[in-house]
């Protein structure tokens, strides 16, 4: 693997909208080389005969069947309680500036 120029990372830092001092260009073709080195050592070691792994704990089917529970209240009825509504809706005031 070749080490990275300044113009790959300029093309990465474009792709990723961001801007970057000649500083930076400098250090991050380091690290960024740094860190495909590892992903190309990661890569040669031999994993045939593994199993993939996408769960490690074993375990299995750990959430509750979906389930309708009715409480005996129609939502029209439970609205009828609120002081401002719009549609199906509960009205509030606008809470982010």
């Amino acid at each position: 693997m070749a080490d990275l120029t300044r113009d790959d990372i300029l093309k990465l830092a474009r792709l990723a909208r961001i801007s970057l001092t000649d500083d930076e260009v400098g250090e991050f073709a380091t690290e960024f080389t740094e860190i495909l080195k590892y992903v190309e050592q990661l890569n040669a070691v031999d994993t045939s005969g593994l199993e993939p792994t996408s769960q490690v704990t074993g375990l299995t089917n750990v959430t509750r069947a979906d389930t309708v529970i009715d409480y005996g209240y129609a939502a029209s009825k439970l609205l009828e309680n609120v002081p401002s509504k719009q549609a199906d809706l509960i009205k509030v005031k606008r809470m982010i500036g």
